[in-house]
């Protein structure tokens, strides 16, 4: 592996990276690859806006090879992006677990190989995920020492990353990646030298990054380019027949696994030259190619389209099926098209990419990539008795393919083009029989389209369909249940003298973004103040409707003057009798601002946080009983608090503290610190500061706070 100080920190596609900082993943990944033995490693790192990864530097494989893996969106189901999110450490030690926990990943990359990816974090501030690739060890688990040595360079790298971060360094990555060469194998004897000179093949050697070193003398005539013009370049830079799209599985399955792999390719395109079999013999210091002639297939492929094999075929489906496992966990409209952008384009080429939704006869634009700002507006809100492709392919059926510009424009005379330059594929949207609107894909070139890949563009533009139908269903519950939310929660607080409360309410980021998180402030007899918070089971409108139901008999019961105890049991006997199965958890607390003192029961809830006027922040300890909706005979045991003027009491969500991977203790406790590293301000200010980091929240969230002002103490002894 070579020293990290011969990158060159400057390359193409650093951008506003210092050479410090690529010197530091370097060193990172140069050092985890040695540490765990592996053959290739490297470091993704946050994108300037924070929704992205980016591959930001890279050993030990081509890096053309893996352009579809450059760029990688938090929130998709992929290791590097679980690892970011969650802050724990993804081992995969060979392909069964891979694919038990990832199958995008392995639809991608359906080859024999372990991967490790470690975050690169400190405290609180995520840098990105540092990864290494490794032969598989399977049915083994990655072992302890391994483990310990990957954490160390991730922990060394989050640390020079912090200090670069403090100095006014943007950790932070834009464009592409910068790739650390592979160092040179020794030269081998001159006997064997000799011996591979005598040789009819062509032999050529590849360092891990897939440039060229030794040629053959019997390259020059196999090839048709002399060794000078070979050596130290790229292959597919030298040999552009061998980078043709086709051919990208075998080279990708050559650097990650230990298994040679042979195929056939034709020297040259335009005109098609003669058939030539390649050979690809790995090591752990790079690839031997060779290189001899072939007679031609049986079925010899359509030249634009590259070989047809069924091995070929069976490589161009990779990227398709993540496509296809992609949307089956996208949940909104939005969702599905960036799944289509990040999978399909890359798959087939496209370089741009458009969707519209049929609405009342007329088609709307709703995702759009790649064209010229506002070419596409035009075309928004068109009948569908306009002719355009994109509308008469979804009224015939019909995909639509155009190998060139002209030929589009000269099926539809007069039609705006965005370029001179291209092809155009337009696929119709329809979802069981029911129209849903149209794609289009565009692609930066001429280029044909062969059967097998109609076939599969029109398959997947069906899964398309039904993932936006199923996509624009929820929409639609989405939108009643936050209506009905908003309708429930309440839309002010009861003002009094004394005290201050604040109540705060966010839906979840991800999945079915409303659930039945809610707050309430209720005035009872006696000038005492009911605080109440509470989490219903499940999301959407049912659970919005339970907790409207909830919300209004904890209101009712409070009142009617029942003591807090009666409170919360008869609100669990209601939810038993109005919906068996369904359970809530719930905080219920009395205060009477005159005195500080207050009475709390707690059913299956988090424990609330106290706030002292001093800054000391503890998790109260209260007794509770079971979640609402479970046992009817439940007793809620009532413990007695006090509250100082100025404290904070503060009662929220497990949405709040809870993260997948992650212990919920851990998130009470970034909590308690938040709390307690404020100064005082305003409560609503307070407030916005403890759910403010909350961006990526797989849950909805609810919190309540209340504080006994200063004017207490002035009211207190003539009260």
């Amino acid at each position: 592996m070579a020293h990290p100080d011969c990158v060159r920190a400057r390359a193409d596609g650093v951008g506003a990276a210092t050479d410090a900082m690529v010197q530091a993943l370097a060193r990172a990944a140069v050092s985890a690859v040695e540490a765990v033995g592996g053959y290739a490693g490297g470091v993704y790192l946050r994108s300037r806006s924070g929704e992205l990864l980016l591959l930001a530097l890279f050993t030990g494989l081509p890096l053309p090879l893996f352009r579809p893996w450059w760029r990688m969106q938090v929130n998709r189901p992929f290791p590097v992006a679980e690892a970011y999110r969650s802050g724990q450490a993804v081992h995969l030690p060979d392909a069964a677990s891979a694919m038990s926990r990832f199958p995008q990943l392995v639809a991608g990359l359906p080859f024999p190989f372990a991967s490790l990816y470690e975050p690169v974090a400190t405290g609180s501030e995520r840098f990105g995920v540092l990864l290494v690739l490794r032969p598989p060890t399977p049915g083994a688990p990655v072992g302890a020492g391994d483990r310990k040595r990957l954490r160390e360079a991730a922990e060394e790298l989050a640390r020079e990353l912090s200090a670069l971060s403090a100095a006014g360094v943007p950790v932070a990555w834009e464009g592409d990646p910068v790739g650390v060469p592979a160092e040179a194998p020794e030269a081998g004897a001159a006997g064997a030298r000799g011996a591979v000179e005598r040789l009819a093949q062509a032999v050529l050697s590849l360092d891990r990054q897939g440039r060229i070193g030794f040629v053959n003398s019997a390259a020059e005539r196999l090839v048709g380019v002399g060794a000078g013009h070979l050596q130290g370049r790229l292959l597919w830079e030298a040999l552009p027949w061998l980078g043709h799209p086709s051919h990208d599985d075998h080279f990708r399955a050559v650097f990650m696994s230990s298994e040679p792999v042979h195929f056939s390719a034709r020297r040259g395109r335009h005109p098609p030259g003669e058939w030539l079999s390649v050979g690809l013999y790995p090591a752990s210091d790079g690839v031997t190619v060779t290189i001899g002639a072939a007679d031609p297939p049986a079925s010899p492929p359509d030249p634009a389209t590259g070989p047809g094999s069924p091995a070929d075929q069976a490589s161009a489906l990779y990227r398709p099926v993540a496509l296809a496992i992609a949307l089956t966990e996208a949940v909104t409209a939005r969702q599905v098209s960036a799944v289509v952008t990040d999978e399909l384009l890359p798959a087939f080429g496209g370089r741009q990419l458009a969707i519209y939704l049929l609405d009342q006869r007329h088609l709307y634009l709703a995702w759009e990539t790649g064209f010229p700002q506002g070419f596409l507006d035009r075309f928004d809100g068109v009948a569908l008795d306009v002719r355009l492709p994109g509308v008469e392919t979804l009224t015939t059926g019909r995909p639509l393919f155009f190998e060139s510009m002209q030929r589009l424009a000269a099926a539809y005379p007069g039609i705006p083009l965005d370029a001179d330059v291209g092809a155009r594929a337009f696929l119709p949207l329809i979802a069981s029989g029911r129209p849903v609107g149209s794609c289009i894909l565009g692609f930066d070139a001429p280029r044909g389209f062969s059967p097998e890949e109609r076939t599969v563009l029109t398959a997947l533009a069906g899964l398309i369909a039904q993932a936006l139908a199923r996509a624009r269903r929820y929409d639609s519950e989405a939108a009643l249940a936050h209506g009905l939310q908003a309708a429930l929660l309440p839309h002010r607080l009861p003002v009094r003298e004394h005290v201050d409360t604040v109540g705060r309410y966010l839906p979840g980021s991800a999945g079915m973004d409303v659930g039945g998180d809610w707050y309430d402030v209720v005035e009872t007899g006696s000038r005492r103040l009911a605080l109440v918070i509470g989490d219903v089971q499940g999301h959407g409108v049912a659970a919005a409707a339970t907790m409207g139901q909830l919300r209004s008999a904890v209101r009712a019961f409070a009142l009617a003057g029942s003591t807090p105890e009666q409170v919360v049991r008869g609100t669990n006997r209601l939810l038993i009798d109005l919906d068996p199965g369904q359970f809530a958890s719930c905080c219920y607390v009395v205060l009477d601002p005159a005195s500080g003192s207050a009475l709390a029961v707690r059913a299956g809830h988090p424990q609330p946080l106290l706030r002292h006027p001093d800054g000391r922040t503890e998790v109260l300890d209260l007794a509770g009983g079971v979640v609402l909706g479970v046992d009817p005979e439940a007793s809620y045991p009532v413990t007695e608090l006090r509250l100082e003027p100025g404290a904070v009491l503060a009662l929220y969500t497990d949405g709040l503290v809870e993260r997948p991977g992650v212990d919920i203790d851990e998130g009470v406790e970034r909590l308690r610190l938040a709390l307690a590293s404020g100064l005082p301000v305003p409560l609503a200010e307070t407030a916005d500061r403890l759910i403010g980091s909350t961006a990526d929240r797989p849950d909805d969230i609810a919190l309540l706070l209340a504080s006994l002002t200063n004017g207490h103490e002035r009211a207190a002894p003539g009260g």
